[in-house]
């Protein structure tokens, strides 16, 4: 019967790395004081909702959120975009192209 080797000792641990900050949930992209939205989704690295009570659809990209006043149209989805103009929503008046709503204040 061979001797037996001595033990190794153990290595040292490596250093716990920091903890990344959380991010917020998905659903609470949009501005406090907004109700819950009636439509939402995502396309192309943007994120949309649609207020139907405060007449605004929140719209997200790369970290901003703008808000643009609705008037009368209720939005129920996005379609492709096809040029620069950005996206064009759904209403219940038909296409609904970005460009033609009023950024709200």
């Amino acid at each position: 019967m061979e001797p037996m080797k001595p033990m190794e000792p153990m290595k040292p641990m490596e250093p716990m790395k920091p903890m990344e900050p959380m991010q917020p949930p998905a659903g609470d992209w949009w501005p406090k004081g907004l109700s819950d939205p009636a439509s939402s989704g995502a396309q192309d690295g943007m994120r949309y909702a649609f207020f139907p009570q405060q007449r605004r659809l929140a719209i997200e990209r790369g970290g901003s959120v703008v808000q643009y006043d609705t008037g009368d149209h209720r939005i129920s989805g996005v379609a492709q975009s096809g040029g620069n103009e950005g996206p064009t929503f759904s209403s219940q008046h038909g296409p609904v192209d970005l460009a033609s709503l009023k950024k709200a204040g």
